[in-house]
């Protein structure tokens, strides 16, 4: 079978995340009976919650960047980061990076423009909410919820991180929540920022208008990956 690219997952951010990219990336290539060439360093959620809680861009791009390193020497041809928060430095990150970097959210940004998204919701850690996505999403207003429910919505996520699975009470709080910044608030969509959402959300049991962040960067890698012919991450 035909190898692809070599992709470099920089995983542990957190451990569900990285096996729910690995896992659709495997199936995709087994589908397109393609060879899938991929290495993988573990860095810490620990670590990233202290720079993003220190508001400390540099000293998270240097961390990222020893693993970056690390991939490099393994055989990647590009990184790919499969979490949300840890794009807190993607400003910062290229610039240090032996690696290009497969940014998640150019692929967002593409799906908002393609939906005429104009007023979002955010589920996932409290550092992506209330930075607004980064600031990245940029004609795009980021709801910000009341201060409750940005501790709820964080608190909830850093758990599941933790579990590696999700429950029933929280599939119901945080579908309601949803659906109240929809009406409430006017929410056009809910972006689901953090990977490990996928623990929970499914397209079977999800009740409100999304956007999967996950899923638009694992296609994006695809693409990338499997079309060699392409240009790639610049």
């Amino acid at each position: 079978m035909n190898k692809g690219r070599c992709i470099g997952l920089l995983g542990g951010l957190g451990v569900g995340a990285a096996v729910h990219y690995y896992k659709k990336i495997a199936e995709a290539h087994d589908r397109e009976q393609r060879t899938l060439d991929l290495v993988m360093a573990h860095a810490e959620a620990s670590r990233i919650f202290e720079y993003a809680t220190a508001d400390d861009r540099d000293g998270m791009a240097r961390y990222l960047v020893s693993f970056i390193d690390r991939l490099r020497a393994a055989g990647a041809e590009f990184a790919v980061i499969p979490a949300v928060t840890p794009h807190f430095c993607i400003r910062e990150l290229p610039a240090l990076s032996s690696l290009p970097i497969l940014n998640l959210f150019d692929s967002l940004i593409e799906e908002f423009a393609a939906r005429s998204l104009k007023r979002v919701g955010v589920f996932g850690t409290r550092f992506v909410i209330e930075s607004a996505l980064f600031g990245m999403a940029d004609g795009v207003e980021v709801i910000q919820p009341r201060q409750d429910e940005v501790d709820y919505i964080h608190r909830t996520y850093v758990e599941i991180v933790q579990k590696g699975e999700g429950t029933e009470a929280q599939l119901k709080g945080l579908t309601d929540l949803a659906l109240t910044l929809c009406k409430r608030d006017g929410a056009e969509a809910i972006v689901l920022a953090g990977t490990d959402l996928a623990l929970l959300f499914n397209e079977r049991n999800i009740e409100f208008p999304y956007v999967d962040c996950a899923a638009l960067h694992i296609e994006a890698i695809l693409q990338s990956t499997l079309h060699r012919e392409s240009r790639g991450p610049a």
